[in-house]
């Protein structure tokens, strides 16, 4: 059985892969495992827009009250929001049930302790080998024992929105935004909060069906909302994804400002602030060359991890960096939160304008991006981490990196979940790049195939 738990907890097809049977097991497990060091653990439960989204919330429930949890089910919501609302309604663990940026038909389960963290891997891996066993952990709860579903007396949703608004100190009056939600967790507190602030705001991708979250929308859709933007006569174009941890934005002139760039922006006020510390920022290996220039010239640094918000989360607790994140626009603020958050990244990004005077694309035009290609070596699978080791193929990867003479960059990194080497290039000349990896994938695949 391939392993339950990815980098962003357990995903699949709903009722097919990610089914109401291994949901009820993860809610049972977990509160077994929970319940270690705390009885009758107090679990929030939230969701995206999904169809599937009520067929696993009730079957996780179902799982947490048989082991005597009790659950507190906040609805519909953004990721972050269960990540702040765990620790603010003291409970001891959050489930949040999305599958992110993915279509409808996919669904997840991703669990948060008592401190809005992802679980770590242990207790992750505990769980799967619990489930994976088939370990009967039934400790015979009955009667009185068994859980049950409490009525949160917070209003959930007030409560996060009130938390995004206090993270900036800057009204967005004189501002006209663009927002689309995807169709998905954002559809209701985005809006609210942009309008709080000052905002002219105008709604897209804010009437989920079930069937319509990421669907030509949101931030792997930008398309729809670059045309907005410029139609509008808008200064920002916000794109968030199907639960809203992430965000990619969108100039006046209608071009996309992807993560990269979002995080120079925010580091630059940070530092100018004084409040970058440690004068550095952590992202993964994928961000571009150009980035990497941008924040030097600011004079700060970058802290490089493997691809994986948790991975960035990880060395960001580690150096006490205070922000980090992918392209893909999952940018964490650690001052604020414990994980990505498209709204509260959207926020810093507008303050940000505000206290430049300057537009979204000037600020963005400090960041040159350079090219890059992405060839896939098919390969066997048990040679995927061997590529390193072979004579001939590291005297070309020394090869052409020589070539690039500190104007590019190479990048080999073995797939996860399929028997492929990944081969990056990065560099000023698209066609040179090019012909570069299509050369280097080939002689992999010709070595290791």
């Amino acid at each position: 059985m391939s392993r339950l738990f990815g980098t962003d907890g357990v995903r699949g097809v709903a009722n097919t892969e990610l089914t109401p049977e291994l949901a009820f097991n993860l809610g049972k497990v977990g509160t077994y495992v929970l319940s270690k060091s705390k009885q009758n653990p107090l679990v929030l439960i939230g969701k995206d827009t999904r169809l599937s989204g009520d067929l696993l919330e009730n079957a996780i429930t179902s799982g947490i009250l048989s082991m005597g949890g009790n659950v507190v089910k906040v609805g519909i919501l953004p990721t972050p929001a269960i990540a702040y609302l765990v620790k603010h309604m003291k409970a001891d663990a959050g489930v949040m049930i999305s599958a992110s940026h993915n279509t409808y038909e996919f669904n997840g389960i991703k669990f948060f302790n008592s401190e809005g963290f992802k679980l770590d891997d242990d207790i992750e891996d505990e769980i799967e080998d619990i489930i994976v066993r088939d370990m009967d952990v039934n400790s015979h709860i009955e009667g009185d024992r068994l859980g049950r579903c409490i009525e949160a007396v917070d209003d959930g949703a007030g409560r996060y929105a009130e938390f995004l608004k206090s993270t900036i100190d800057v009204s967005l009056e004189g501002m006209k935004l663009v927002i689309d939600c995807a169709n998905g967790a954002a559809y209701r507190v985005a809006e609210k909060v942009f309008k709080d602030l000052g905002a002219q705001v105008v709604v897209m991708g804010n009437t989920p069906d079930g069937l319509n979250i990421n669907a030509s929308c949101g931030s792997t859709h930008p398309e729809a909302l670059q045309q907005k933007v410029l139609e509008e006569k808008a200064d920002v174009g916000l794109a968030f994804d199907g639960d809203a941890d992430r965000l990619i934005s969108v100039d006046e002139k209608g071009r996309v400002v992807d993560g990269d760039k979002m995080i120079y922006i925010c580091a630059k006020m940070l530092k100018e602030q004084g409040k970058l510390c440690g004068d550095k920022v952590t992202v993964t290996v994928m961000s571009n060359l150009g980035f990497h220039k941008a924040i030097q010239n600011i004079g700060a640094k970058v802290d490089v991890t493997q691809v994986g918000d948790r991975y960035v989360l990880e060395s960001m607790l580690k150096t006490g960096c205070v922000i980090g994140g992918e392209q893909s626009g999952h940018i964490i603020f650690l001052d604020y939160s414990t994980t990505g958050d498209g709204i509260l990244t959207a926020l810093q990004l507008l303050k940000a304008l505000k206290h430049s005077g300057r537009k979204l694309s000037e600020l963005a035009d400090e960041v040159t991006i350079y090219p890059q290609v992405l060839k896939n070596a098919r390969i066997k699978n048990e040679n995927k981490k061997k590529y390193s080791s072979d004579p001939v193929i590291a005297a070309e990867i020394n090869r052409v990196e020589e070539l690039m003479a500190g104007e590019g960059r190479v990048l080999i990194r073995p797939s996860g979940t399929e028997p492929l080497v990944r081969v990056m290039l990065e560099g000023k000349e698209l066609d040179v790049i090019t012909k570069l990896a299509e050369g280097l994938a080939t002689l992999i695949t010709k070595r290791m195939g």
